[in-house]
This record gives C-alpha cells, sequence and structure tokens, in this order.
C-alpha cells in the first residue's frame, strides 16, 4: 500500500490517492498543519519582494556606469526599466519598431506581457526628463546610436570586444546588469533584481503624490491590489496620520 503514496518528486499527490492507500491527506492532518503552523511563526509569512530600487539609487548607478558602449547600453537599459515601469520580460523584448519618436518623447509598443498572453498588446510613453543625464529618451537615443542599432531588438549583448552582438539581452541579464551597476555604486544588492526598477518606478512615483490610476496606466497592472503595496510603501511617510497631529 505505501506504494501508493510514493515520492513523487515536487507534484503534490491527489487527497484521494492517500485516503484510498489509508492515509489521512498531508493537507487536513493535523500534526502537518502544527508543523506548518511552526514554521510560520518562526520563519514569518511576509513574502520575499524585490526591494525598489529609490531615485536616488538610481542616480549613483547611471554616475558609476563605465564610459564604453556596455555603459552606454546599461544606462539606457536601466533608464527606460525605470520610467517605463518595465517588467524585465517586456524590456528586453523590444524592437527598434515598437519606437515611436514624438515631440514629448517616445511611445513604446510593448506587444506582449505577463498579463496579457493573447498580445493584445499596449503602448506606455517615455517623456523627455528634466535632466540630460538621466533622461530616459537621451540615454536611449545615445545606446542605438553608439550600437548602430537600426533594427531588430534594441537591448543586446556587448561582446569583449566592444561591439554589439546581433541578438537580443536575457531577461536575466537585465538583473544581472543592475546588481553590477548597483556594486559599482555601492548600493545595497540586497533583493536586488530585474523586477526593482518597475517596483522602485510605482513607489517613487506614490511618494511623489502620482496618482493610482496614472501609475497603473504606466505599470500595466492588471491587478489594483498588487499596484497598492508600492503605493502604501511609497506614501508611508508623506500621507502619514502622525505628521497631521504636530509632534
Amino acid at each position: 500500500m505505501a506504494s501508493a503514496v510514493q515520492d513523487r518528486g515536487t507534484t503534490p499527490l491527489p487527497r484521494a490517492t492517500y485516503q484510498h492507500a489509508g492515509y489521512s491527506s498531508p493537507t487536513t492532518d493535523p500534526r502537518v498543519r502544527d508543523v506548518a503552523r511552526g514554521v510560520r511563526r518562526t520563519l514569518g509569512t511576509a513574502p520575499a519582494e524585490a526591494r525598489p530600487v529609490m531615485l536616488g539609487e538610481l542616480r549613483q548607478m547611471i554616475a558609476h556606469l563605465p564610459d564604453d558602449l556596455s555603459g552606454v547600453r546599461d544606462r539606457a537599459l536601466l533608464l527606460v526599466g525605470f520610467a517605463g515601469a518595465l517588467r524585465r520580460s517586456e524590456l528586453v523584448a523590444i524592437n527598434v519598431d515598437d519606437l515611436e519618436p514624438r515631440d514629448e518623447g517616445r511611445l513604446i509598443r510593448i506587444r506582449r506581457s505577463k498579463t496579457d498572453q493573447e498580445a493584445t498588446g499596449r503602448s506606455i510613453a517615455l517623456p523627455i526628463g528634466h535632466d540630460r543625464h538621466t533622461c530616459p529618451v537621451v540615454a536611449l537615443d545615445q545606446w542605438l546610436h553608439a550600437a548602430d542599432v537600426i533594427d531588430g531588438p534594441v537591448f543586446r549583448p556587448v561582446d569583449r570586444h566592444g561591439r554589439a552582438q546581433d541578438r537580443r539581452l536575457s531577461g536575466q541579464s537585465v538583473t544581472l546588469v543592475l546588481q553590477r551597476a548597483a556594486r559599482r555604486a555601492g548600493v545595497d544588492t540586497t533583493r536586488l533584481t530585474g523586477h526593482s526598477l518597475r517596483a522602485g518606478f510605482a513607489t517613487v512615483a506614490a511618494a511623489a503624490g502620482a496618482t493610482e490610476s496614472s501609475i497603473a496606466r504606466q505599470t500595466g497592472h492588471a491587478s489594483m491590489d498588487m499596484l497598492r503595496r508600492y503605493v502604501r510603501h511609497g506614501s508611508i511617510f508623506t500621507d502619514n496620520a502622525v505628521t497631521r497631529i504636530g509632534l
């Protein structure tokens, strides 16, 4: 009978399988529940989320990038990823044909995203920034010109000879670029992932007083509950009852 409940790797067995074999399902067994409660009390239940990149940290990273083609690309990648509030998969999927010049900046066509599996697509605005050194539009144009990218993938690997390759970066490369830039600038890399750029935009925008709807228009969040987690974090000091009682 024990063979009916042999280990099948990480795939859980149906409850009926345990019942037919004469065993209690682990999902209802009081002993398993007691152990699970103990683990939650010891380790906590808060999810290990990506840490948002704050604006000051982003400026530090940009200031410490090397003055070579990789540095030019990384500057564009970080600024477009942050200002566009893009998932790393969306960021590396951008093609030159997805960029539409406007007087106010650029429109970027996102053809497919995590919450848009039917590829309906959406467009986001990338406005011209106030500071040339951190303007995502300037950084993007400089990368395209320096790498001589006129079609195909926008963000590409740079080989050891300082030449842009004819293929797109992987999603994991976004995390590697971010962490490398953080280390170079002396910024804490704890829980810093490719998602930190997107989370950072939402957090910084909320702290600056942007409305939920304007933030969601940029991030494309399908769930306002998820977005509000960043909004709450960003406004934890600016919209705080303590500041209103005159201490």
